[in-house]
């Protein structure tokens, strides 16, 4: 993660700094091009009696032509949009999935935790902070102890290495897939986790008394949705290779 961030910052400098020098350079050129429109520029060319240069017929003779060439060429018509259906917009939208989650072609497995785990935390970051937020107002509420949630905290341990060990095994026998849509499957495996987070907020309930519990969720804090946020996804295992076609 140090040395994802520490990329981004070397490119967002390098960028900033092309940026800058752009700019330097183009108000540059722009200041170069009013001087030489100023009314004290000398011209460069020989000038008529009027003060402008004298006419060009071959260069006017030449303009006339080509001007006749475009009005009778036909300008060109960008190629219609191709009319996709439903179906072909989500068998595309399948495919585009699988080339984001899935592994790419030679990619190992240390490889694809290095691409994919600072974009999974990047992507998790806010909505974890609001959570964490939310937490500690809902706690401030039910007047949970600094001794309690400390104790929460141990027990999630083991309920975020429950989810983990569920999760692996749905991506390693394909019930999890980036490369097909398996909707049953996914249906499946969200009830096995909705138990293991049921489960958990059982374990709740024996750190925190039933009026501490019910202050937190009328202040609208839910378990569930917490500890569904706060699970290190990031860990996960790598998707096997893709099928070959």
């Amino acid at each position: 993660m140090a040395r994802a961030t520490g990329l981004l910052a070397a490119t967002t400098l390098i960028a900033v700094a092309t940026s800058v020098w752009l700019y330097l350079d183009n108000r540059s050129l722009r200041s170069e091009l009013a001087v030489d429109r100023s009314p004290h520029a000398q011209p460069a060319t020989v000038t008529g009696a009027a003060g402008a240069p004298p006419p060009d017929p071959w260069t006017q003779a030449r303009s006339a032509e080509l001007r006749s060439r475009t009005a009778s060429t036909p300008q060109p018509a960008l190629p219609e949009a191709p009319n996709e259906s439903r179906l072909d917009r989500r068998a595309r939208r399948t495919e585009e999935f699988g080339a984001m989650f899935g592994r790419h072609e030679g990619e190992t497995e240390d490889e694809y935790r290095a691409r994919m785990g600072p974009m999974i935390a990047a992507g998790l970051m806010i909505p974890r902070a609001k959570a964490a937020e939310y937490r500690k107002l809902a706690e401030e509420k039910a007047h949970v102890t600094p001794e309690q949630s400390a104790k929460l905290d141990k027990a999630f341990d083991k309920v975020y290495g429950d989810v983990l060990d569920y999760t692996n095994k749905a991506i390693t026998d394909g019930t999890l897939s980036p490369y097909e849509r398996n909707v049953a499957g996914w249906l499946d495996f969200a009830g096995g986790l909705g138990g293991i987070l049921t489960d958990a907020q059982g374990s709740v309930g024996k750190i925190l008394d039933p009026g501490q519990v019910k202050a937190m969720y009328d202040a609208g804090f839910e378990w569930g949705e917490y500890l569904g946020l706060s699970a290190p996804w990031e860990k996960l295992n790598p998707p096997p290779p893709p099928p070959k076609k």
